[in-house]
């Protein structure tokens, strides 16, 4: 028996501890190929070598049971699963993942968490986890939860009893792979259950992604599995192959090569190479077309002929020739041939150096160039030097061009070349009157601006344009009525009538026509001046009053009528006046005793002329204040009757106030 290799092969009689999970306990000892062999008595007969097959997968399954099993009770036992089976030859990965599982379920138990719930788990760890959560509840929950879990079968749940397991694997029966100790379904590593909970389904893993594909690898899912397959292509001259790997195109095999009929196909690791398929005789090389062509031995060959002799190529070989004198450049044979001689190149009449002094050297020659120019030993010509290139910024104060043999200074605009022809003068452009009002010099250039009340012109930056000083945002604000815009400047304006300009040229004062006595009142009138204009004032006692004064009638005594009480003690009459929008609320008229008394009650309301709302009234500790409780935007005059009541020592006195408002 090998227990680690991938198909597990099993001898003829092996026992095997059955672990009953309900029990914790193992029970008895049964044959694993005897109890395959009479599971396949239930099932119609099979080929020898599909019995063999299912003999081994339901034993494969039996063990796995147990496995799992007891790592179940070692959780139980130990509640610990680490170093449990570290002795073993491999590591049984079932029991330590049912172990695990156990203990996660115990441990949701004792946290109070619900038994059902939803774990990114494999589905038999689920199970144990949910068996080994349910185990730890009250009698009457866990049979509650138990029955919620049966739901949807019909008659006895599954069992996990070794034998009944294999038959529903083999024969069919409720669960479609195999059945757990709990009385439910599991699924075969790959798959999951269906909501039916007896039938599996395929897991796509790459879909979940809970596969283990590399970068560059893609995932392609299969039944139960999954598998990777490279994105990249392996190159030409390769192939993928179904394990993932890149395999060499024999294209002499497959007879994609190019050859022609005289050449042989040999295969090279993603290629091939065309072979002559017949030998060329010595001197010769066969080419792409299986011709046989000559080879050139003086130039393939390294000494072909001894020195001092030439090589020369014949057809199939090559001779060698003794050599004559070869002169380099420079130098040329004397007249007999017998040795080479200095040539004088300043004697020929070409002008090697183009107008400039030259020397004769020995084999060669130089030119004495003149200033400006130097000579370049590789043309041997005399070449312009680029002083501007040269010398950077040394030569010239603002630009260097260069020319044949020297150089030239210019300036940039708004300076003039000086009399050295390398400094640069600024230019007063101011001269030539190129402003429309005011003109400034600066260095290279020039800056035109203008006089108060103008300003430069965005179009040319010349011209001055004369600036509208009451459409500015602060135009509003330069004349306290009117702006009027001029060239250059502007005026402020009054209304015509009632109003006078300030001193300071931009304000409007009012016109107090009482005091200058440009007014129209009667004798019998009072002048009042309100803002840009005035009024005529006048009032008169009603019966059963006197006039006290300028402003005000007090009540006749009384003889103890109710009627006469009954009236205000006191009529006053008042003028106010201030401009309209004035913010709201905004205290305009207090009234109130002339001494205060601990304990008086004092009411103010108006009693008339306010059908508009606009006023109201507050009260104070000694008295009320009369406020404008909304925003007045438009002039008008407004006559107020505001009544006081003072309760003091359980006495009703009443005074009226008569309120002359003017908005202007």
């Amino acid at each position: 028996m090998v227990p680690c290799s991938g198909i597990l092969v099993l001898p003829l009689v092996q026992s095997y501890t059955r672990f009953d999970p309900r029990l914790g306990v193992s029970n008895d000892i049964f044959d694993c190929v005897g109890l395959c062999g009479s599971a396949l008595l239930l099932t119609p007969p099979l080929s020898p070598l599909p019995d063999r097959v299912a003999q081994e997968q339901c034993c494969l399954a039996v063990m796995e049971n147990a496995s799992c099993n007891q790592g179940v009770a070692v959780a139980r036992e130990q509640r610990a699963c680490d170093m449990l089976f570290s002795g073993s030859i491999c590591e049984p990965k079932t029991a330590k993942t049912c172990c695990h599982c156990c203990l996660l379920g115990r441990a949701a138990m004792e946290q109070g968490l619900s038994c059902d719930l939803d774990l990114s788990v494999a589905y038999q760890c689920g199970q144990v986890f949910q068996t080994c959560c349910l185990e730890g509840l009250p009698e009457g929950d866990a049979n509650n939860t138990q029955g919620t879990l049966a739901t949807g079968h019909t008659g006895a749940l599954c069992t996990a009893d070794p034998l009944f397991d294999i038959r529903l694997y083999l024969g069919g029966g409720q669960c479609s792979h195999h059945c757990l100790g709990n009385g439910t379904c599991a699924c075969f590593t790959g798959y999951k259950l269906k909501p039916d909970g007896r039938n599996c389904e395929d897991i796509n893993e790459c879909l979940l992604g809970s596969h283990d594909c590399q970068l560059g690898e893609r995932c392609i899912n299969t039944a139960g599995a999954y598998r990777c397959q490279r994105e990249i292509s392996c190159g030409s001259g390769y192939e993928l192959t179904d394990s993932n790997t890149c395999k060499d195109i024999d294209e002499c095999e497959t007879g994609a090569h190019n050859c022609g009929l005289e050449f042989v196909c040999q295969n090279t690791p993603g290629s091939f190479q065309c072979q002559p398929g017949r030998q060329c005789g010595p001197g010769f090389i066969e080419d792409a077309l299986g011709s046989c062509i000559d080879i050139n031995e003086c130039l393939s060959h390294t000494g072909a002929c001894p020195a001092g002799q030439l090589c020369i190529n014949t057809v199939g070989s090559y001779i060698c020739q003794r050599n004559s004198p070869s002169c380099g450049r420079g130098y040329h044979l004397n007249e007999e041939g017998t040795r080479c001689v200095d040539v004088d190149e300043c004697l020929g009449t070409d002008g090697v150096c183009a107008g400039h002094g030259c020397v004769n050297t020995i084999g060669s020659f130089r030119c004495e160039c003149r200033t400006g120019y130097i000579f370049n030993s590789i043309s041997r010509t005399c070449e312009d030097i680029n002083e501007c290139r040269h010398y950077p910024g040394r030569l010239c104060a603002h630009k260097c061009e260069n020319v044949e043999g020297s150089y030239q200074c210019s300036c940039a605009m708004g300076f003039k070349l000086a009399t050295d022809g390398r400094s640069c003068d600024d230019v007063n452009e101011c001269e030539s009157n190129p402003c429309n009002q005011e003109c400034a010099n600066v260095y290279g250039s020039y800056q035109c601006y203008c006089r108060r009340g103008f300003q430069l012109s965005d179009i040319d930056g010349i011209t001055c344009e004369d600036i509208d000083e009451c459409s500015l945002p602060v135009g509003g604000h330069i004349c306290s009525y009117h702006c009027n815009n001029t060239p250059g400047s502007f005026h402020c304006s009054c209304p015509p009538e009632g109003y006078t300009l300030a001193s300071n040229g931009r304000s409007c004062q009012d016109l107090d026509e009482c005091v200058t006595g440009v007014h129209n009142c009667s004798q019998t009138e009072t002048c009042f001046n309100v803002l840009g204009g005035f009024r005529c004032l006048s009032f008169e006692c009603p019966p059963s009053y006197r006039r006290a004064g300028e402003s005000h009638c007090e009540r006749l005594p009384c003889d103890r009528r109710s009627d006469c009480l009954a009236l205000p003690v006191r009529i006053t009459h008042y003028s106010l006046t201030f401009p309209t929008h004035i913010p709201a609320p905004a205290d305009i008229f207090r009234m109130g005793p002339s001494n205060a008394v601990p304990g008086d009650d004092i009411q103010l309301n108006i009693i008339g002329g306010n059908e508009e709302g606009f006023f109201g009234t507050q009260r104070l500790a000694s008295g009320g204040m009369v406020q404008v409780q909304q925003p007045i935007t438009e002039p008008g005059d407004f006559l107020l009757t505001v009544e006081m009541k003072l309760l003091r020592y359980g006495t009703l006195s009443t005074y009226l106030a008569k309120i002359s408002v003017f908005l202007n």
